[in-house]
């Protein structure tokens, strides 16, 4: 398929650059896979779609404050976006550097406190290893001195808020290691979560650390080409079973975002069905795949060209997912990462 195929146009005023007030206060567009009707609710409304016995399976990674901003020996200006730590200390790093000329081997990027990274290798596309050199614990340094990795489509005067350190985050977090946020769990509260409980909807976790890669556009013209970066996932023992149980009793396996869907769908092509299992994702799906384990999708509106749009697309299809975006926009929906939920059943 042609990656234009998956382009939309989107006015700048309904990118959300903050969060709603109250988490479930966002809207949410049902998506009836069986009639193709479009409703419109609050998310505070998912109960009413979910029945006794359904499974939400959810991504419980927890962002950690990847951005440091610096200077470079030069003077100017260097901003980090941590990636990937490459040993245990977590003093040496995988990193993207944005700079007005490109940092040297050698080089050092000063911070807070005198505090210092030396740049020990061009990796290319941006990306350098860093050496940090602090002495203490480099993450409870990173916590105090680190900020939000907020996208750059999150435009406003003042880079970040308040709110972002809570609200960039969802309220089950539990496992440090993203650098982008699972968004579509963004609207879940834990008084919602308490209520669907109550209602027989059952919950699993899962954990997939997602990196930068799952946002950025797909460059090629021929969808099929791209190739999805690694990230890292695991599912325990318990929670797999959760989700056995449900397909083999016949319940719905509803999965809360794209990297919840991926993390699922490459563990069923792997293994042949869910077990306990660990290791480096790379799924990319597309229209065409044929999908193993989820029977409904929750998710937010995504960017033009972006894999988790394709995602969805190979899900509902495409001609639908056109006509419920369409929707979304003429009826100002907010888009993106702090932006309204589309439920697909």
């Amino acid at each position: 398929m042609e990656l234009k195929e998956f382009m939309y146009e989107l006015p700048q005023s309904l990118i959300a650059a903050y969060p709603t007030r109250d988490r479930a206060a966002a809207r949410l567009l049902v998506v009836e896979l069986g009639s193709g009707e479009l409703r419109h609710l609050s998310f505070s409304d998912l109960g009413n779609f979910l029945q006794p016995g359904d499974v939400l399976v959810l991504n419980d990674t927890r962002v950690f404050p990847a951005r440091l901003r610096g200077r470079k020996e030069s003077g100017g200006k260097a901003e980090v976006l941590l990636l990937e730590p490459f040993d245990e200390r977590r003093s040496l790093w995988m990193a993207l550097v944005e700079a007005a000329n490109s940092p040297r081997v050698g080089g050092r990027i000063f911070f807070a406190d005198g505090f210092f990274a030396e740049v020990v290798g061009d990796l290319g596309k941006g990306q350098y290893g860093l050496r940090f050199h602090y002495q203490g614990d480099f993450m409870e340094w990173l916590e105090t001195q680190g900020e939000p990795p907020l996208p750059p489509y999150i435009q406003r005067t003042r880079a970040v808020a308040s709110t972002d350190w809570e609200r960039y985050q969802t309220v089950y977090a539990s496992h440090r290691g993203a650098v982008a946020a699972p968004t579509a769990g963004f609207h879940f509260t834990q008084q919602l979560l308490e209520e669907l409980a109550s209602r027989g909807v059952e919950r699993a976790f899962l954990t997939l650390h997602v990196g930068p890669g799952t946002f950025q556009p797909v460059r090629d013209e021929v969808v099929e080409h791209h190739r999805m970066a690694g990230e890292r996932y695991k599912l325990e023992a318990e929670e797999a079973e959760k989700i056995e149980r449900a397909k083999r009793m016949g319940k719905r396996v509803i999965a809360v975002g794209s990297t919840t869907t991926r993390t699922l769908e490459w563990i069923a092509l792997r293994k042949g069905r869910i077990e306990a299992d660990e290791g480096i994702a790379r799924l990319f799906i597309h229209p065409g795949y044929a999908f193993r384990v989820i029977d409904g999708l929750l998710t937010n509106f995504h960017l033009p060209g972006s894999t988790p749009l394709i995602l969805v697309s190979a899900f509902a299809g495409l001609d639908l997912v056109r006509r419920a975006y369409r929707e979304a926009i003429r009826l100002n929906y907010r888009f993106y990462s702090y932006g309204d939920a589309m439920l697909i059943l």
